[in-house]
């Protein structure tokens, strides 16, 4: 049986997941935020990049943003895991990166490294508790994920994706900034100054997807951010473009495995 708990943390930037999964699947998305999970019962699978992967208990999956990928249960046990989502320029401050221009970059996309597995654990039922002092919220990502970058991370210059004259990056933005509007696909051609055709040929070699369903999942990221700090789910579902939180409701079950109202701050 599928459960599912969002928990909000003193970072804004950061919001923590604890789940089990039994027979939901995820299909093919992608996540604004960094997710770092920890699987600590159970075995997953999932497609990424073209390969299929498999984690199973004491493992670490560490996803980028904006990546393309799958997941679902191995077993019909399920699985469970402990996720980190941690917004891109949270991740970089934790590393303390001091140029512009980079970013924290890991070289392997799963981890077996018991003790970085243990301090993370830690980290993740510590943030949870209520009982901590507003000091140690602030300060506990900071050292808790230290050894993680030491390990395993390295710098590397930002990727720049272009879509015709613009990147993608300026495309996103434009589409934030329009969520709730009805975007046509000549907007965005033009934008870009491509015809219609070579925009959904180039956007869909980018990104894997359709501009359709890009949008459709960001609509959705954004909803779960927003739902998080503490909004309801009908200002939520108006904010993002839906017509009704009736048609919200069902696309947020259908991608994240609980209704909008299970999401809690």
């Amino acid at each position: 049986m599928e459960h599912i708990q969002y928990y909000a943390t003193a970072h804004n930037n950061l919001s923590l997941i604890e789940a089990k999964y039994q027979k939901f699947a995820f299909q093919r998305h992608y996540h604004l935020d960094f997710h770092l999970g920890l699987i600590t019962h159970g075995e997953q699978k999932f497609q990424y990049q073209g390969n299929c992967h498999q984690v199973g208990h004491g493992q670490i999956v560490l996803m980028p943003p904006d990546e393309l990928h799958d997941g679902q249960a191995k077993l019909e046990s399920g699985y469970e895991v402990n996720v980190f989502a941690i917004e891109p320029h949270l991740l970089s401050d934790l590393a303390d990166l001091k140029r512009s221009g980079q970013i924290i970059h890991f070289n392997e996309l799963i981890i077996s490294d018991p003790q970085i597995f243990s301090q993370l654990s830690n980290l993740h039922g510590l943030l949870r508790r209520e009982n901590l002092s507003q000091l140690a919220k602030d300060c506990l990502p900071f050292e808790g994920f230290n050894q993680l970058f030491d390990r395993y991370g390295s710098l590397e210059r930002q990727k720049v994706v272009t879509l015709g004259k613009q990147s993608l990056g300026t495309l996103k933005d434009y589409l934030m900034a329009n969520l709730d509007q009805a975007v046509r696909l000549d907007s965005l051609s033009e934008l870009c100054q491509l015809s219609p055709t070579q925009f959904q040929r180039h956007f869909k070699a980018q990104t894997g997807m359709t501009p359709y369903a890009w949008f459709a999942r960001l609509r959705l990221e954004q909803g779960m951010k927003l739902l998080q700090s503490g909004q309801c789910g009908t200002d939520v579902a108006h904010q993002i473009g839906f017509y009704d939180q009736a048609h919200f409701s069902k696309a947020f079950k259908q991608t994240y495995g609980v209704s909008p109202s299970q999401v809690t701050r």
